[in-house]
């Protein structure tokens, strides 16, 4: 990921947390808690939260996987990896935290149970080669779980979101952060990336991730897109 990308979040880092909570109304918590039951994640389970920021979808996870379970959440900005650590002990959990790029994984063919990335494969420079790279440490008939912005459609709540996100949510983001040009990236990047089926083609690029699956959330606000490791790659 770009140095620039990086520098970004590691400017908003410590309001990070506030930002979603108001620009989500809150809403952020349940799409992560359906993300990980999406994933199929059980007790004793491993599994590997990408671009995990301050950590909320890790400690989801944790919460399904129990204390038999491992968790790891990396990320790119060590920034955001301090607070996550910090959260985790808040929290009383045993998540671990190491710094890693979603192009490079420092982990070995087949090691966990699961995969995740929350909001965060659309800031990936090759999502494609990112999703292999999160489907390679997946063992066959594992999970690679993504949850990502959509673009909602329909004659009145798809405008009104549109100029919501284009509008309102920069200037708010803007205020409560303090980082405005964060939240138009933010918006750009929500609005060009693709979703729904064109996210489900990528996944099955990858040769790694077989049946796939979606879930829409918020009125299309968010996806959840669920992929299961092949047997062989």
């Amino acid at each position: 990921m770009n140095t620039q990308v990086r520098a970004m979040f590691a400017s908003i880092a410590r309001r990070y947390d506030r930002g979603n909570q108001v620009l989500s109304l809150g809403l952020h918590h349940g799409w992560r808690k359906a993300a990980v039951r999406m994933s199929g994640a059980k007790p004793g389970d491993r599994v590997l939260d990408c671009a995990t920021g301050t950590g909320d979808l890790a400690f989801e996870f944790q919460r399904a996987v129990g204390p038999g379970g491992l968790v790891i959440g990396t990320d790119f900005c060590a920034e955001m990896l301090v607070l996550a650590r910090e959260k985790g002990m808040r929290k009383a959990l045993p998540t671990r935290f190491e710094e890693a790029d979603a192009l490079n994984l420092p982990y070995a063919d087949h090691t966990f149970d699961v995969t995740s990335i929350a909001f965060g494969i659309r800031n990936v420079d090759d999502p494609i080669r990112g999703l292999g790279e999160m489907a390679r440490v997946v063992r066959p008939g594992g999970t690679v779980v993504v949850l990502e912005f959509g673009q909602p459609g329909g004659p009145l709540f798809g405008p009104l979101y549109r100029f919501y996100s284009r509008r309102v949510l920069p200037r708010v983001g803007g205020w409560v952060t303090g980082k405005r040009d964060a939240y138009e990236y933010l918006h750009r990047t929500s609005t060009e990336f693709p979703s729904g089926e064109r996210f489900l083609a990528m996944m099955r690029e990858t040769r790694r991730i077989g049946e796939v699956r979606t879930r829409s959330l918020g009125g299309g606000i968010a996806l959840v897109y669920a992929g299961q490791v092949k047997g062989t790659a």
